[in-house]
């Protein structure tokens, strides 16, 4: 699916003396179509409160919606730490399929409410891709969206598109990180909300802004203790009268520390070591302490998903005011492609957002007035109730990203694996060093560095992928693909908005083989598999051959 339709045709020699002919590439996607299995007039992507109220209000107004959500989550995926990071803190609850399921409806009275208006909801089920015909790529023929469940992927194909997959954590790497018991803001609040599944005791959370304090009030709704906040800037990030109203007495909180490194054994984490930090970033010796606790929460910022719509071919652009790396939209939440709107966290997340679904909702139903005006549905029109400017960030997210890596992870001499699952070091990202499983020799091996790179422009985060493999793990970069683009910041002096963003490929989410199996294809696709996968032909004979398969005239007469 992914080859191109350039050189299709293939000039094939006469060698009985007439003009050359032109035959098509049997192995190109030219003249194959994608087998769809159902179709939908509204697909909506994520079923959190923006979502839910995109399907409701499309449905209300007479379309056909499919609401489509990954949770529950698998088990066995959590434990890849997709699509979050749940860090290995899930109980035996989260097992349970069918009590997940119910969870999940009951934390969200809004699925319930869709299902009622007469949504097709599908929970369990992700989207892994969208497709849509452009130029250079017009073999979908149509817009399709790549589905999968627990057992198998199919194709569904749509006429508008409302993705609202909102937002996850960004990874702070520190020596230790890598141990059980580290885990991501949402992820805590997905086991503790929606799962009742969480398995922590005691926690100290990284960050001190509005996400942290939800954390906190997470913890303390599952019946666990927060021991410490620990901020690298010199000052709270959320007020401190609000901080203080959610911490009281017994949480202490460090202002100007990071984590120098956790402790772990057999069962995960069990204490912190947290340090002090000059203006520089550099720890100060001396000021180590130790705080007990089985579980480290990452809560430092927050990250749009917005890995469906970038691979799709959406236009995205910096805004540090909205998370980072954003989708461009209009008014009515549309996005550089027509058929496609983005609503909720996705779409741009700051604090006031995380706290008031009502600015989500309008997003949900700026963007479901839209469609319908297009479709020439009838219904009330919310179209004065769009999406809202997001006011200045409480924080400079350049600067304070860049001190987070600067104090965490070059301070602890880059050896902590920013990419746990290519175990790639924030050296081996700087001095641009091939895998370790590729046997270089270090001693001999002079580091190339960045600086090689830095002629043809802003250093590329592909690149270093390729070179590097940071980013190509089973977590499909979640939790490292931020921290590598602050480190080329760092060595290249520029900023997070001048780095380029890396791209993203679908499938978006991990498919096993077996779902993979079940995928149906083109028969003209399974009839030269063996091309596509690049298996050398086999010979044969000449009596097996049919009519069409001969080179010139006479051949199938012989």
């Amino acid at each position: 699916m992914a080859r191109s339709n350039a050189g299709t045709a293939a000039r094939r020699p006469d060698k009985w003396g007439g003009m050359p002919t032109f035959a098509i590439d049997p192995v190109s996607v030219s003249g194959k179509s994608v087998p769809v299995a159902e179709t939908t007039t509204v697909l909506v992507i994520g079923a959190g409160a923006a979502g839910c109220t995109a399907a409701i209000e499309g449905a209300q107004r007479g379309l056909h919606v499919v609401l489509v959500d990954e949770n529950p989550i698998d088990f066995e995926t959590m434990g890849n730490d997709v699509p979050l990071h749940f860090g290995g803190r899930m109980s035996g609850a989260a097992r349970n399929r069918g009590a997940m399921t119910e969870a999940v409806v009951e934390a969200n009275p809004l699925i319930a409410e869709a299902f009622e208006a007469g949504v097709d909801v599908r929970l369990s089920t992700s989207c892994w891709g969208l497709y849509l015909p452009a130029p250079g790529a017009q073999w979908p023929g149509r817009p399709v969206a790549g589905l999968a469940d627990r057992d198998r992927c199919w194709q569904i194909g749509f006429e508008y598109v409302i993705v609202a997959t909102g937002c996850r954590d960004l990874g702070i790497a520190f020596p230790g990180w890598e141990s059980p018991g580290v885990m991501g803001a949402r992820a805590l609040q997905r086991l503790a909300d929606s799962y009742g599944a969480l398995d922590v005791a005691r926690a100290v959370v990284l960050g001190s802004g509005p996400e942290a304090l939800s954390t906190i009030r997470a913890l303390g709704r599952a019946g666990a203790e927060c021991a410490a906040i620990i901020e690298c800037a010199d000052k709270l990030v959320a007020p401190a009268d609000e901080v203080a109203r959610v911490t009281g007495e017994s949480v202490r909180l460090l202002t100007g520390h990071v984590i120098a490194r956790a402790e772990a054994d057999l069962d995960g984490v069990n204490a912190v070591v947290v340090t002090a930090i000059d203006a520089a970033g550099r720890h100060e010796p001396g000021t180590e302490r130790t705080i007990e606790c089985d579980t480290i929460v990452l809560s430092v910022a927050p990250v749009p998903c917005i890995e469906l719509l970038e691979a799709c071919g959406c236009r995205t652009r910096y805004d540090s005011a909205r998370g980072g790396h954003v989708p461009v939209l209009d008014g009515q939440q549309r996005s550089s492609l027509p058929k496609v709107f983005v609503v909720g966290d996705v779409a741009g997340v700051w604090p006031a957002k995380s706290s008031d679904e009502s600015i989500g909702r309008s997003e949900a139903r700026a963007a479901a007035d839209s469609i319908a005006a297009a479709l020439g549905a009838e219904g009330e029109s919310w179209s004065s109730r769009g999406g809202c400017a997001a006011p200045d960030p409480i924080v400079d997210l350049n600067s304070y990203l860049r001190r987070w890596v600067t104090a965490s992870v070059l301070e602890a001499n880059g050896s902590s694996f920013v990419c746990q699952c290519e175990e790639v070091t924030a050296r081996d990202i700087l001095d641009v060093r091939p895998p370790r499983y590729l046997a270089r020799e270090q001693a001999t091996q002079k580091p190339s560095g960045l600086t090689a790179m830095l002629g043809n422009g802003p250093p590329s985060p592909d690149q270093v992928k390729r070179l590097t493999r940071a980013g190509m793990g089973t977590c499909q970069g979640r939790r490292c693909r931020e921290q590598v683009a602050v480190l080329l910041a760092l060595e290249s002096g520029l900023t997070l908005g001048d780095v380029p963003l890396a791209t993203y490929r679908a499938p978006v989410r991990p498919l096993t083989l077996a779902q993979l199996a079940e995928t149906d294809e083109d028969p003209m696709m399974t009839l030269h598999w063996d091309r596509w996968f690049g298996i050398p032909a086999q010979f044969v004979p000449p009596w097996e051959l049919k009519p069409d398969d001969h080179d010139g005239p006479g051949d199938a007469e012989r």
